[in-house]
């Protein structure tokens, strides 16, 4: 699967080299950076980075996980994940994971291609529920309920931000099953 944009391009990665995890590494310390809480603090060392997608790279390599890698003139700008290695009485979802856009790339329409790609390939993988949680209140909640994703409830003080503050997430859904009909007609 490869969209393209006047900017970017999205394309699925089967596997993942070391040329893409440090460009995946960069995107993800760019994030943290800029305040997102995407299961990091600050600081965010380059290795904590990169052996996080080392570990991801492994599960892309095993079928456990499913990556998308968004790319601009400058390099990887984007990404997002689906987690398919899930208990064997829910064949039919998956954890859409880490959505990240590079600071650079922001509010060019980058997050909703790259959730709409994330929802072809969720179809392309046999999944037609996904479900994904966001910082209440934050720019993620806002898109993924721009682009239909239902919110399901908030749980307060769930995680902390990069610099140490709580927050709450809200958790989300996005039922396929109407697409996969369209796609099979």
């Amino acid at each position: 699967m490869t969209k393209r944009a006047s900017r970017w391009t999205i394309r699925r990665l089967a596997a993942v080299d070391e040329q893409q995890i440090n460009g995946l590494a960069d995107v993800l310390i760019d994030c943290v950076e800029g305040g997102a809480s995407v299961s990091f603090m600050l600081p965010l060392t380059r290795d904590r980075a990169l052996a996080f997608w080392r570990r991801v790279a492994h599960g892309v390599a095993k079928g456990e996980r499913a990556l998308l890698i968004a790319e601009d003139d400058q390099g990887i700008c984007g990404t997002v994940q689906l987690i398919l290695d899930l208990p064997e009485n829910q064949p039919h979802r998956a954890d859409l994971a880490k959505m990240l856009v590079h600071r650079r790339v922001r509010r060019q329409g980058l997050g909703a291609a790259l959730m709409r790609a994330a929802e072809a390939m969720a179809l392309e993988c046999g999944r037609t529920l996904l479900v994904l949680d966001a910082v209440t209140g934050g720019d993620a909640e806002r898109l993924y309920g721009a682009l239909g994703w239902h919110r399901v409830g908030v749980i307060p003080r769930y995680a902390l931000m990069p610099g140490g503050e709580p927050c709450s997430t809200t958790y989300f859904y996005r039922d396929l099953t109407g697409a996969a009909a369209a796609q099979k007609a």
